[in-house]
């Protein structure tokens, strides 16, 4: 496949022509927005804007880039110094080997909730349902990895659910996307196994005043003064809609394990169980419905 050209179109005036700087080299952009990025942050912003791969920018350091495109880099390197997430800037994240479309309606997929696609591969279900899709990540690796199963998607925002089945038409997976609010718009519906990765940091947490948190969706973060609110939502309904023998696992904060458990054996659930992410943190809890 031919790489895009990085050259304006022939037959037009040089810059120098016009009265205006000479176009940058590639090596020239990334030395200037490292003084205020990472550089490896650099590399991807400039790969995005220009439409190559990491190959062709490594090898090409001297080659030009055009006017438009600097300054659409430059703009991106000036957001991203700002504090704005890569992922929104690019407009993709990589979710369990997929890419993902993203943008600031939904939460930008963490590798942490992969240990729910994990679960669903583990002992597959024929039902299963997805609360609090967002951009359709969790549901659409299920679909992915599970074609046979029958995935639902449930999302109390319109914005999200438009992102998710933008993601689901682009992975070519039929997935069942609902508006509402949990399982408010599923009626007496049961599933074999229920997923979530629902809002679950303190109102008042300081850490969403920093990072890439500031930019996100808070009604997909926070979640009463606990960060549990949610969490108690979902744990106290599921089992109305689970059949005998289904299971329910849900995300939760590096320190509610002891909480997301006590709260599963307080609505009758069995064989509780928790999973730990990459860094050793137990992360997930579920539970079996008797």
């Amino acid at each position: 496949m031919t790489e895009p050209s990085w050259e304006g179109p022939p037959g037009r005036a040089s810059a120098a022509d016009r009265g205006e700087d000479a176009a940058p080299t590639v090596r020239r952009l990334l030395d200037e927005a490292r003084a205020s990025i990472p550089l490896r942050e650099a590399r991807l912003l400039l790969r995005h804007v220009l439409g190559v791969s990491h190959a062709a920018l490594e090898a090409h350091p001297e080659r030009k880039v055009s006017l438009q495109d600097t300054a659409s880099f430059r703009a991106l390197a000036a957001r991203r110094a700002a504090g704005e997430p890569l992922a929104y800037l690019t407009g993709h994240r990589e979710f369990y080997g997929l890419d993902i479309r993203v943008t600031p309606a939904v939460l930008i997929p963490r590798e942490e909730t992969e240990l729910l696609v994990e679960i669903a591969v583990e002992k597959p279900s024929q039902r299963i349902l997805d609360l609090g899709t967002g951009s359709g990540c969790l549901a659409i690796a299920v679909a992915k990895a599970l074609p046979q199963a029958q995935v639902t998607a449930v999302d109390a925002s319109a914005a999200a659910l438009a992102v998710a089945r933008e993601n689901a038409a682009r992975h070519g997976v039929a997935v069942r996307f609902v508006q509402g609010d949990w399982f408010g718009p599923l009626g007496e519906e049961r599933f074999d196994l229920i997923l979530a990765n629902p809002p679950y940091v303190a109102g008042n947490d300081p850490h969403l005043a920093l990072g890439d948190v500031r930019f996100e969706p808070r009604s997909a973060l926070a979640a009463g003064p606990e960060g549990l609110d949610d969490i108690r939502r979902i744990v106290a309904d599921a089992p109305a809609h689970l059949v005998p023998g289904g299971r329910l696992f849900f995300e939760h904060g590096h320190d509610q394990a002891r909480a997301a458990a006590a709260l599963l054996a307080q609505a009758g659930f069995v064989a509780i169980e928790q999973r730990r992410d990459l860094a050793g943190i137990l992360r997930v809890t579920g539970g079996t419905r008797p």
